[in-house]
C-alpha cells in the first residue's frame, strides 16, 4: 500500500487520463488495448480509473501499441508548477550512507511539490559517524543555514564551524564532506541550486 504523499503524487501525472484518451483517440475498447497488449481489460479499466498505478514495464506495453514514449505518461500531461506547498505531514525522510553503513544524515524535501524548481530545499539532520566523512560533489551551488546544534563543513579540506543561526555558501562542485560536531542534533536548512 502507498503512502499518501506518493498517492498524492502519483495521481498528479493523471496517468489514467492520459491512457484513456489515448485509447478513444484511436477508437480502441478495452478488450482491444487488453488484446493488443496482453493486459486484462479489467487491469486496464482499473488503471484508466485511477484506482491502481502501473509499473513501469505495464506502462511501457501501453506505450508500445499507441507508438509513445513513456515521457508522454509523464511529461505532456503534467502542467508545470513553479509554487508548490509542502505540508510538514507531507514528508518524508531519507537516509543518506555515502557508501557507508553508518547514515551519515536524513534529508527531507522541503518543495517536492513545485515542479519547476529552480532550487532544491531539504531540512538535514546530520548524524554523529566515529569514521571521518568522504567527500562528495555535485554540480552547482549549496546554501546551508544552521537551525539547531553545530556542524563542522568541510570545503577542499578546510573545515568551518557552524553553530546555529550561522550561514554558508559555497560552490558544491568543490569537494565537501558534513560532521556533526555537537552531542545533540544537527539540523540545517540546506539549499541547493544547480
Amino acid at each position: 500500500m502507498l503512502s499518501p504523499t506518493l498517492t498524492a503524487g502519483l495521481t498528479s501525472y493523471r496517468i489514467g487520463e492520459a491512457l484513456r484518451g489515448l485509447r478513444l483517440k484511436r477508437k480502441m475498447g478495452l478488450v482491444d488495448l487488453g488484446r493488443h497488449s496482453g493486459l486484462s481489460p479489467a487491469l486496464l479499466s482499473k488503471l484508466e480509473r485511477g484506482r491502481m498505478f502501473p509499473t513501469l514495464p505495464t506502462l511501457l506495453r501501453i506505450a508500445l501499441v499507441f507508438d509513445v514514449g513513456l515521457d508522454y505518461f509523464f511529461a505532456a500531461s503534467t502542467p508545470r508548477r513553479a509554487l508548490g506547498i509542502v505540508r510538514a505531514s507531507q514528508r518524508q525522510r531519507f537516509p543518506e550512507r555515502l557508501g557507508g553503513r553508518d547514515v551519515a544524515w536524513e534529508f527531507e524535501c522541503l518543495d517536492f511539490t513545485a515542479t519547476e524548481r529552480r532550487m532544491s530545499a531539504y531540512r538535514v539532520q546530520f548524524h554523529y559517524t566515529g569514521a571521518r566523512p568522504r567527500p562528495h560533489e555535485h554540480g552547482g551551488a549549496e546554501f546551508v543555514h544552521m537551525l539547531k546544534g553545530r556542524l563542522g563543513l568541510a570545503v577542499d579540506g578546510d573545515e568551518h564551524v557552524l553553530a546555529a543561526g550561522d550561514s554558508i555558501y559555497f560552490d558544491s562542485a568543490r569537494p565537501h564532506s558534513y560532521r556533526r560536531l555537537s552531542r545533540g542534533p544537527a539540523v540545517a536548512l540546506v539549499v541547493v541550486a544547480p
